[in-house]
């Protein structure tokens, strides 16, 4: 329990109604109780506000008519992140490795680690400070992983990866698996090329559960730093993730994708690979990427063209049926009148 005027110190923001409110907790605004703290980060769910049972609620500078009690912030969905961790830590296990685990002798193990039953590091591994590695995650043989490292059950980072400070694997992730790489012989059959290259993964990137980031077949696949990588994502060898890049769920990057900073992939987006997708671009979901993308660009469809073109195309194809009639009412009446000429 905190009072909300700790909260505001906390936090840096504002504070305007009663202070000495007790706060156990944050909510979203449909299910937050008397006692917890919520948000309003959208002006446009701002008629929501009344019909809350939240005790108090973050909001802009620009919210007005709100009468239970406000923390003032620049940015009431960051501060919103920031307070439930004042509620809610994550569990962290106890420092040490665990009898079941196995780490072998030539691998060095920074100080404070925590590695749990079942885990696995392989010979030549370096692990910086801090890392907790649960049950069954496997990191293979030369992997390099910074401090602050932490991996979920059944992650694995692969032979020679590096992987930086501050990275988060949830569960099942796979760093460093084999590239799709296979040349056909002359009797049609294919044959396997080695993946000799390798995954680098930097600083304070986050990949979500079930997501494979492919080595590479030469040189290297790169996650640069910040980017965020949501589950079911597939990252195809020699491919690039730009910083701070956000990429949703179920996307796929074929070989040789190149994605430049603050990019932003929604869910279910297809690239045909060796492109480029410049800075600041947004692809909205299900679209299907075949070449380059502009810097600021906003991309729609499959194939992806201009968002807003796209959203006209959208509204258009219900109307199509009766557009052709009406064409074909039209080719009727000149034909008729050239006969009548």
């Amino acid at each position: 329990m905190k009072t909300l005027r700790e909260i505001a110190e906390a936090l840096g923001c504002r504070l305007e109604g009663n202070g000495e409110l007790e706060i156990h907790g944050v909510a979203g605004m449909e299910h937050a109780a008397p006692d917890q703290l919520t948000f309003l980060a959208n002006p446009k769910y701002a008629p929501k506000v009344k019909h809350t049972r939240a005790g108090a609620i973050l909001v802009s500078e620009a919210a007005h008519g709100i009468e239970i009690p406000c923390l003032v912030s620049e940015n009431p969905y960051l501060d919103f992140a920031r307070a439930l961790e004042l509620f809610y830590r994550p569990p962290r296990p106890a420092p040490g490795i665990h009898p079941l685990a196995y780490v072998a002798p030539s691998a060095v193990v920074g100080e404070n680690a925590s590695i749990a039953p079942f885990a696995v590091v392989g010979e030549q591994v370096r692990i910086g400070r801090n890392a907790v590695l649960h049950p069954h995650v496997v990191i293979y043989e030369g992997a390099t992983i910074g401090d602050d490292f932490l991996a979920h059950s059944h992650a694995t980072v692969r032979e020679h990866c590096r992987v930086g400070d501050r990275v988060i694997l949830q569960n099942s992730v796979v760093v460093g698996g084999d590239g799709f790489g296979f040349a056909k012989r002359a009797d049609g059959t294919q044959y396997k090329i080695v993946q000799s290259g390798v995954t680098v993964i930097e600083d304070d990137v986050e990949i979500q559960t079930l997501t494979s980031v492919d080595r590479a077949t030469v040189g290297e696949t790169r996650i640069r730093r910040g980017a965020k990588i949501d589950s079911l994502v597939q990252v195809g060898h020699a491919c690039v993730v730009g910083e701070d890049n956000i990429v949703c769920a179920q996307t796929g990057l074929a070989g040789s994708t190149v994605l430049e900073k603050n990019v932003v992939l929604a869910g279910q987006v297809g690239s045909s690979g060796h492109l480029t997708v410049h800075e600041g671009a947004v692809v909205y979901a299900q679209s299907g990427i075949g070449g380059d993308v502009e810097a600021g660009a906003r991309i729609s469809g499959s194939p992806a063209f201009a968002a807003g073109e796209w959203l006209r195309a959208v509204t258009s194809f219900p109307k199509l049926p009766e557009l052709l009639k009406t064409v074909r009412e039209l080719k009727k009446k000149v034909d008729e009148l050239k006969q009548n000429e």
